[in-house]
């Protein structure tokens, strides 16, 4: 799995943490305020937490949680992956084999700001109104990011189906090799 797709889970992560963690209890009105002929208007209240709104506000910032976030290998030769490296309610988290580098972080928050840019309408429906897989759906059939791939000169490239994101050349000391 490329970083950009490995981004894409992480972005769906915390949104999802999120939603998850908004008091169920909380709703917004939704819908027009125009008075009908009727004098009736057409207001519905919905849950907050998975609300166009509340998704709006998330997506405005959740890029910034990448840098809670570094890189690990679970062993010679294996895949690389991305970890949250503080824990969002304070907890200890095992940080053996994890790799903090600045290059990374801003490599993740790049790639997950140029996931939002592309395809911010498309993770905010599935997460009002589908409410399983999301993660799978997001970035598998949704974005249709297949991979990273590198491309010479110097480019990291997150390609889908329909478009190619480029990620800056100053990223590629760190992740040529991989």
């Amino acid at each position: 799995m490329g970083h950009c797709a490995k981004a894409c889970r992480a972005l769906v992560d915390e949104l999802s943490w999120a939603v998850e963690n908004v008091d169920p209890k909380k709703t917004i009105q939704v819908g027009s305020f125009r008075i009908n002929p009727d004098g009736s208007q057409t207001i519905a209240e919905v849950p907050y937490a998975r609300s166009e709104t509340h998704m709006l506000e998330l997506m405005d910032h959740v890029c910034e949680n990448m840098a809670d976030y570094g890189q690990t290998e679970q062993g010679p030769g294996s895949r690389k992956s991305f970890v949250r490296i503080s824990g969002r309610t304070g907890e200890k988290l095992d940080l053996t084999n994890v790799t903090i580098s600045s290059e990374t972080t801003k490599m993740l928050k790049f790639a997950c700001e140029s996931i939002v840019e592309e395809h911010e309408d498309d993770v905010i429906a599935l997460f009002v109104h589908d409410a399983e897989n999301i993660t799978d759906k997001f970035c598998s059939s949704k974005t249709g990011l297949l991979s990273l791939t590198l491309v010479f000169p110097l480019h990291v490239v997150c390609q889908s189906d329909s478009h190619s994101l480029k990620l800056p050349s100053l990223f590629m000391a760190q992740f040529s090799l991989t």
